[in-house]
């Protein structure tokens, strides 16, 4: 499912979009591993496309990029049509997630590449060259060899010789994925400051949710050669399309309910002694009585006091695990979940004395539920 929704306000005008797809599609064979792509990326927009390994998201890039070309469907940069464009002519800079520096080449020399090939006047390189080092902060380091630099910092010559160029498009595959965490969490921070700074057109493929839901304007969520949904990042995570969404974004406990009415915009589900809101629409041709999958954040979850008569759903307690900042609850639900629920509090305190095997009650405490049909149904 496709919905081209979601951008900042910012980004919404009557420009001509910086990328567009218009129905692309790419085989391998007897292998379709992108299947009719619509997509719009709007001028001076972090897009991400997100996905597991195999999804199509690094086909998808490489078809923007002009390193392939699609079996049916059209691509424009800038509302230019580049579909049979080589890449060197496409005006896009690209980061390789194995950086693809020039090891007998100074940094220096390295980042100048681009701009040798098309033949911009060597005092004007050097400038520049000047300038995209002191942007990744490796000013002075231009004399050096890519051996001589750690891992953070190759990466940031390669984001420097894409960005020289000047580029109408930045394309990014998965650049911080031989980083450690700390490394790699500092360098998202830098990059999307840069991005902002240059208000470069930016389309950034990962595997990592995180990652994605911290730095995009919008994600493009991929499976199997598909386009699943396109979004601002909160409506992501709240408000995903489909399971596979719902799933694969975040960590979401599935709750079996029933449909308990129907209506044009709010459905209500039963779960046991309780009945909640979620939106209509992928339920819809559902009839009540119909059993559906109800996903919930952990943080979506409250635990009712055990003194109280309010209505909650009882389980017993598998496991306590400490987080630091908070603690993660996974209670047997028995018919009303087919595996352990999450729920995760911030107030460690309060779960102080409870243990594995206690009976405790909670209720689904948010109105960012969304239930699908049963998988199988």
């Amino acid at each position: 499912m496709h919905t081209d929704t979601g951008a900042p306000p910012t980004l919404l005008s009557k420009a001509k979009p910086a990328v567009q797809l218009d129905g692309v599609t790419k085989r391998f064979g007897d292998a379709t591993a992108l299947h009719e792509a619509w997509l719009k990326i709007e001028p001076g927009e972090f897009m991400t496309l997100l996905g597991p390994s195999g999804c199509g998201k690094t086909t998808l890039l490489n078809l923007i990029a002009g390193f392939m070309e699609p079996d049916n469907g059209e691509i424009f940069i800038d509302g230019s049509l580049v579909t049979e464009t080589p890449a060197y002519k496409r005006e896009i800079g690209i980061v390789f997630q194995n950086y693809a520096l020039f090891p007998h080449m100074t940094v220096a020399n390295n980042i100048a590449y681009g701009l040798k090939t098309r033949g911009v006047e060597s005092s004007e390189a050097k400038q520049r060259v000047n300038d995209a080092l002191e942007l990744v902060k490796l000013a002075g380091f231009g004399d050096r060899k890519p051996r001589q630099l750690s891992g953070g910092q190759q990466q940031r010559v390669a984001l420097a010789r894409a960005l020289v160029i000047r580029p109408k498009v930045l394309l990014l595959d998965e650049p911080f994925s031989a980083l450690d965490k700390n490394l790699r969490a500092a360098m998202q921070m830098e990059l999307k400051e840069i991005q902002q700074r240059l208000g470069v057109t930016t389309v950034f493929v990962t595997h990592d949710q995180a990652e994605a839901l911290s730095m995009s304007d919008r994600i493009a969520v991929m499976s199997a050669g598909r386009i699943r949904q396109v979004a601002a990042p909160q409506d992501i995570y709240r408000k995903p399309q489909d399971r596979f969404v719902a799933s694969f974004i975040g960590h979401a406990s599935v709750l079996l309910g029933k449909l308990h009415s129907v209506s044009d915009t709010v459905t209500q589900v039963a779960l046991g002694p309780l009945t909640v809101d979620v939106p209509a629409a992928p339920l819809a041709g559902l009839a009540p009585g119909a059993e559906v999958d109800l996903f919930v954040r952990p943080e979506h979850l409250m635990l009712v006091d055990p003194d109280s008569t309010e209505p909650g759903l009882s389980g017993i307690v598998k496991t306590q695990v400490f987080q630091g900042g908070h603690v993660d609850l996974y209670i047997d639900l028995g018919e009303h979940a087919a595996q352990p629920v999450l729920l995760r509090t911030s107030s460690p305190a309060s779960l102080s004395s409870l243990k594995a095997g206690d009976v405790v009650r909670f209720r689904p405490a948010s109105a960012d539920l969304v239930a699908f049909p049963k998988q199988g149904v």
